[in-house]
């Protein structure tokens, strides 16, 4: 009878031990499926996009005079595209270089900062349908065309610009010494140039035409003859990060076909609509 009593008590222990295992294991696994499986389903349970912009660069990214208010181009999309995904929209103000390698690095969603679609960057990261399409152009001293001609003259001189931009290649390309900032301002940028601290500053057509604009007293013009590169742009996000891609791009084509870009756009760039492809000859 104590061995029968033993057997069955064994048993019964057993069973419970057993029974709190299952549960444990039940437990853990529903706790797991609780857990964010990709970058997409961590986005909408955190309810927020991370954006890294420079905050220096006018139109596209830029503090309004006397506010502390980030605007732009490029920020007021980004702020659409999370107004349509129903996300809050976090900006991280970084440099040129740093933005990209916190877009890879996954310390930052996206980046939006008139970065031009190329394919050594298609390679590393993932761009969005485009909303900006431009060219290159040159600014130079408009007294002397800072000795300028055609860019086969830019051997020598000292361009002005961010190390890894599109427009720097094409500088160090034509033999230029470069020139490079940590996200300083275009003030700074233009200056240098009217002055002599350096000779040239390539870049996208828009961006030069308001930066001059905002700067008339400088010695300082777009060369008229110096025209290159057809560009398109959108907004960076990392490799892996597929489903937030197919996202902001379902919402920016729908931006584009409603008219929404065009109207950011002719609020940023003087009523041009930077949406339309450009034809240029080079």
């Amino acid at each position: 009878m104590k061995n029968l009593f033993n057997n069955r008590s064994r048993a019964l222990i057993a069973g419970i031990a057993s029974l709190a295992l299952l549960t444990a294991c039940g437990s853990e696994s529903d706790n797991m499926s609780e857990e964010p499986t990709t970058e997409w389903d961590r986005i909408q349970e955190e309810g927020k996009l991370t954006v890294a912009t420079s905050g220096t660069l006018y139109p596209t990214s830029y503090r309004e005079e006397g506010t502390d208010e980030l605007t732009g181009f490029e920020v007021e999309v980004a702020k659409e595209i999370g107004k349509r995904l129903e996300l809050e929209i976090e900006f991280t103000e970084l440099g040129f270089d740093e933005m990209l390698t916190s877009v890879q690095t996954g310390q930052v969603d996206m980046a939006a900062n008139d970065i031009e679609v190329t394919e050594d960057r298609k390679e590393n990261f993932l761009f969005s349908t485009p909303f900006k399409y431009s060219y290159g152009t040159a600014i130079v001293r408009k007294d002397d065309l800072s000795g300028i001609e055609t860019l086969e003259d830019l051997k020598g001189k000292k361009a002005a610009g961010a190390s890894t931009s599109v427009y720097m290649e094409t500088a160090r390309s034509y033999g230029a010494e470069e020139v490079v900032y940590d996200n300083a301002t275009n003030e700074t940028y233009l200056r240098d140039v009217a002055i002599g601290r350096t000779d040239v500053i390539l870049n996208d057509y828009y961006l030069q035409t308001l930066a001059l604009a905002a700067f008339p007293e400088l010695n300082i013009t777009i060369h008229p003859d110096i025209k290159y590169s057809p560009s398109e742009v959108g907004v960076v996000m990392n490799k892996d990060n597929t489903e937030l891609a197919e996202n902001v791009n379902r919402v920016i084509e729908e931006m584009i076909e409603d008219g929404t870009v065009t109207e950011i756009s002719g609020e940023f760039f003087n009523g041009a609509d930077v949406t339309k492809k450009v034809d240029i000859e080079e």
